[in-house]
């Protein structure tokens, strides 16, 4: 596993090596000795979600607040997304910017995302089967989001707004300015 730090050095990409022959592929999806070697923390992973959608949806921006803050570690098993990461820890030096990446079946790269960030995606390809790990609970009180078309994040979908398609939950996203329940940089959210 080879990791790669983005223009955010928190959030990484993850690179696996990729065993292939004319028979498929074998790769190592996750080593949690590796990550945590690289982190320079430990990590638990709590759960595995998965989820399909068609192209141009846009999932995101989402997050929650401690004590449920979640760190995921996100995957295309099928297809190609947008992935998106953006810095809602207030007075970080990258406060408000944001990382964006393609993830797909074929480069297999995958996206850390720590806590202290939202995290969301649009699918590229005709259909995506997305996967995440996750190293705490969903937790409905805690759950927080911002808004996708944020003027002030300049976040570029890769794909025409009118082709976009998102829940009624993410159309009413506050925006980041307007969004008081945030992250505090310098302020460690592991245990």
């Amino acid at each position: 596993m080879k990791f790669i730090k983005t223009s955010i050095p928190d959030v990484i990409i993850c690179e696996p090596l990729v065993h292939g022959d004319d028979r498929g592929y074998f790769i190592e999806t996750f080593r949690q000795d590796k990550l945590e070697e690289y982190l320079g923390f430990k990590l638990s992973f709590v759960q595995d979600n998965e989820s399909k959608s068609t192209k141009g949806v846009l999932r995101g921006l989402h997050y929650q607040l401690a004590p449920a803050a979640q760190s995921k570690l996100v995957r295309v098993i099928k297809g190609s997304v947008l992935d998106v990461a953006v810095d809602i820890r207030v007075g970080s030096p990258t406060f408000g910017k944001h990382v964006a990446v393609e993830l797909s079946s074929d480069n297999h790269k995958q996206l850390f995302i720590p806590r202290g960030f939202a995290h969301g995606f649009v699918v590229l390809s005709e259909s995506v089967i997305f996967a995440y790990k996750v190293d705490n609970y969903y937790n409905p009180s805690c759950d927080r989001g911002i808004s996708f078309d944020d003027v002030d994040l300049k976040i570029d979908w890769s794909l025409p707004v009118d082709l976009l398609q998102l829940s009624s939950k993410d159309l009413g996203q506050p925006s980041l300015r307007m969004n008081k329940d945030l992250f505090e940089y310098g302020v460690s959210y592991y245990d």
